[in-house]
């Protein structure tokens, strides 16, 4: 059996303004410009599907969208920075791991795929080297091709495979698949995965 585990606001916090205050402060851009400029089509979700395909190249088109000069380490700082890790959930990834293989999808370009084990070291010890951004596969969640691509890496069928996720949307795309999703809503806990993980081994078994 296979285990996907969504990274932001499910085994971590993610406090996104908190990386945009950061970002402000160094670039002068407001909350709104950043976004409009970065956080869209052509900009972070297409590098999130993995164009471009290096981190130096992501790092080069940010660079030029922000007007600015953010190195490799502050951007990698600021997105740690916004992140609170969560022992209580990862405890779910641990019980998974005694059925299966358990791995990180995480939608995020190349250049923090580049720098996960930095980003999240928490997750060293549960994943070791299965921690994947969705540029790693060049597709992004929602999108089925992304879900397709782990299958693949991982040798297993759908119907083999468990899911979580906190946005709805993505657990869709995985659905189609035949994949048994979860969504972590803000009330879901590591218990109530490990609840829904146990319920899944138990119809395979």
């Amino acid at each position: 059996m296979l285990f996907i585990f969504d990274m932001d606001n499910v085994l971590y916090d993610y406090h996104w303004r908190h990386r945009m205050d950061a970002l402000t402060k160094v670039t002068g851009l407001s909350f709104q410009e950043l976004r409009s400029r970065w956080w869209n089509d052509e900009g972070e979700w297409k590098a999130e599907a993995g164009v471009p395909d290096t981190g130096d190249e992501y790092l080069e088109l940010v660079n030029e969208a922000f007007g600015s000069s953010i190195s490799r380490q502050q951007w990698v700082d600021f997105r740690k920075a916004a992140m609170a890790y969560r022992p209580e959930v990862t405890e779910a990834v641990s019980f998974a791991a005694e059925f299966g293989q358990v791995t990180l999808l995480t939608n995020n370009g190349i250049l923090i795929g580049e720098h996960l084990r930095e980003v999240a070291p928490e997750l060293i010890a549960f994943f070791g080297d299965h921690m994947f951004a969705t540029a790693h596969y060049r597709a992004r969640k929602p999108d089925p091709v992304v879900f397709e691509r782990v299958l693949e890496r991982y040798g297993h069928s759908g119907e083999d495979t468990f899911f979580v996720d906190d946005t709805p949307e993505n657990l869709r795309g995985a659905q189609t698949l035949g994949i048994t999703t979860q969504w972590f809503s803000p009330k879901d806990s590591g218990a109530t995965i490990r609840q829904n993980i146990q319920a899944f081994v138990d119809s395979r078994n």
